[in-house]
């Protein structure tokens, strides 16, 4: 089964320093048909202007993880860690019992743009915890790069949840298949450009919902960015 969520058909809010496209349900968008997939719960494409951000606020027993896409966003939490997350960075943070921290765009003139996205833990009440690492260009071109494991494999930052997440990069020429377990689901979300994945031309915002599916093609991309979950069904 391949169903695909287009960007029109996701939820939508404006808070003039934010804006911000809703996947799944989250905050005053509610659509019980999307409520996550497996154990994916979130993603949301934002855009924090210029000198604006996220307070400081709370989060327990979720895993998060922030993949720039433009623009930088400065985290700030309290179990110590103060970064800047610059595209090519994937941030995670365990929010297990309970983590308090802010994001912000420090830029004077330019907007951060970045997908917000939560999963739910393998094990409630973890130790909070956060990692960030750069994953090149050169690794996620023309192909599917492991950036999230439960095991860090491959050099992948480590989450606490039954699920695994791939980024590429294709243009025209540049393809790659993927094999994957039909008991488990997927989803596929275009970061930028446009390409096709499992016969359905996809365009930026655009996510694929993926079951009961052996594997997936990936090939005729323009300007291309991707993101793959494998997720507990």
């Amino acid at each position: 089964m391949l169903y695909v969520r287009t960007a029109a058909q996701r939820g939508q809010a404006d808070h003039g320093w934010l804006k911000s496209q809703h996947s799944f349900s989250f905050a005053d968008y509610m659509d019980p048909r999307f409520m996550g997939w497996g154990n994916l719960r979130v993603i949301n494409e934002d855009r924090i202007a210029a000198g604006m951000g996220f307070g400081t606020h709370g989060h327990r027993d979720m895993e998060i993880v922030s993949y720039v896409i433009s623009g930088e966003l400065a985290h700030k939490d309290d179990i110590g860690n103060g970064t800047s997350i610059p595209p090519g960075d994937l941030q995670r943070m365990s929010a297990g019992t309970g983590v308090r921290h802010s994001e912000f765009n420090h830029a004077a003139n330019s907007e951060t743009h970045f997908l917000q996205i939560w999963l739910l833990p393998h094990t409630a009440g973890v130790q909070p915890g956060y990692e960030q690492k750069h994953f090149s260009e050169a690794d996620k071109r023309g192909r599917l790069r492991l950036v999230a494991d439960p095991s860090g494999a491959d050099g992948a930052v480590t989450i606490h949840s039954d699920a695994r997440i791939w980024a590429g990069l294709f243009d025209a020429g540049e393809s790659a298949t993927v094999t994957l377990n039909p008991a488990r689901k997927a989803y596929v979300q275009v970061v930028q450009g446009s390409i096709q994945v499992g016969g359905h031309q996809l365009q930026q915002g655009d996510g694929l919902m993926v079951a009961d599916e052996a594997g997936l093609d990936f090939s005729n991309g323009v300007g291309a960015e991707v993101l793959l979950f494998d997720l507990h069904a």
